[in-house]
């Protein structure tokens, strides 16, 4: 039975005892008033992990905050949009330890309690001289209501604000769920292309919130992909004060599984959020692999259709091409048997045991037509199963992507 959850006002800042403040430093471009610095801050103790980016090339905020958390449970977060601090080298990293430095000092804290993560134009040196005049602004403006104003300073390529709090009750105990994100572009699972921020008043032991975080993560924002990139700034932090009371938490137990409920229907609400404010996308469209020999095999046929320029281009022009998409299941590497698969939109056949249904063609171009559909690939090859959600290709998508983020126009080279 699914847990009914109730969303309230406040986003990060929901959970007792969590402050949010944002200010604007000009980071991107100095004449840019919009707020891009922001800081998440807990008047309390807390346990603390992240999920983090598989990419090999990681960017300085994402080491930093790693060594963070090894060392030292986090009370703080501070992050900046329209630059990612990545590919710097060590002055990178020495920018993404004074950030931290900056933050922790007034709010009495060590070094070590704060997290730091960047996001924007890869390749360029942090404006610390437009950035530390922010960073001693930020503990100043703190409060109880700056949730918003945190998810909107993370913004970089997003139309949107990501935010979302929720009440729960974990282990007879009503405890709170606050949490934003960012995400619209460099959209590709595994461990997601985004940053996320997540607070709760919930009274967690540390093994519990550890393992939470990792299967919520994986049935969340690893389900997502926009354009199959993977950026090199991918974070997800967790905060727990414990200030809702009761009982410690402990992993294995029914609160704890209770918690982890919680946890993934906020994660996957923002994760969706991402894809369907995908950078210049029309469509949203729900994969479903079923029927699959093991799991792997669902996951890698769900993954190589949605990353398919070729699949992603004819939902774009509203076309159901089940031929790209019985292409793509064909070099996912996964155990089929082509005579077996099923191909449908909403239920209606395009595709049985590998031949094209009987269905008419207008019905299915119909609703590949919508803002938003599901597709299910059924391999009749035993009972695993794997959803993903993600969109089309568009043109638009290549303008914006030409311009937008080029290294000349952003490092004031050009």
């Amino acid at each position: 039975m699914k847990m009914a959850y109730k969303t309230v006002k406040g986003g990060v800042c929901a959970p007792q005892g969590f402050l949010g403040a944002a200010v604007s430093c000009g980071v991107k471009n100095p004449k840019d008033r919009r707020t891009d610095l922001a800081l998440i801050y807990s008047e309390h103790p807390c346990v603390s992990a992240g999920t983090f980016t598989t990419n090999r090339v990681k960017a300085a905020p994402v080491k930093v905050t790693q060594a963070h958390l090894r060392a030292q449970e986090l009370r703080a977060i501070v992050a900046n949009s329209g630059n990612a601090n990545a590919c710097t080298g060590v002055h990178g990293i020495e920018d993404a330890r004074s950030m931290a430095k900056l933050i922790a000092l007034p709010l009495g804290l060590k070094q070590r309690e704060v997290g730091v993560c960047s996001t924007g134009v890869i390749g360029i040196p942090l404006p610390m001289d437009r950035i530390t005049p922010g960073l001693a602004l930020l503990p100043g403006h703190l409060n109880s209501k700056g949730g918003t104003e945190v998810a909107k300073a993370i913004m970089t390529s997003d139309t949107t604000i990501k935010e979302i709090a929720i009440t729960a009750s974990i282990g007879g105990q009503k405890v709170r769920i606050g949490a934003c994100a960012k995400g619209a572009g460099m959209i590709c699972p595994s461990m997601a292309t985004m940053l996320c921020f997540v607070t709760t008043d919930a009274n967690l032991s540390k093994t519990c919130l550890h393992k939470t975080i990792l299967e919520a993560v994986e049935g969340s924002f690893n389900r997502i992909c926009i354009d199959g990139d993977m950026s090199t700034n991918d974070t997800v932090l967790v905060l727990a004060n414990g200030q809702a009371g009761g009982p410690r938490i402990a992993r294995g137990s029914k609160a704890c599984r209770e918690f982890r409920e919680a946890l993934q229907h906020v994660l996957l609400k923002l994760a969706q959020s991402c894809v369907k404010d995908g950078e210049r996308v029309r469509k949203f469209v729900t994969l479903e692999v079923r029927g699959a020999s093991t799991y792997l095999d669902a996951k890698k046929v769900a993954e190589a259709v949605a990353k398919s320029a070729l699949v992603k281009a004819s939902w774009n022009g509203d076309d159901p091409n089940w031929g790209r998409i019985i292409h793509a299941i064909g070099y996912s590497r996964a155990r089929i048997r082509e005579e077996l698969i099923d191909i449908s939109y909403e239920d209606k056949p395009a595709c049985e045991g590998g031949l094209m249904a009987k269905t008419p063609h207008k019905l299915l171009r119909d609703i590949a037509a919508r803002d938003s559909f599901t597709i299910t690939v059924n391999l009749h090859q035993g009972k695993a199963d794997y959803t993903i959600y993600t969109t089309d290709l568009s043109p638009e998508y290549i303008d914006f992507n030409r311009s937008e983020y080029s290294y000349w126009k952003n490092s004031g080279l050009g």
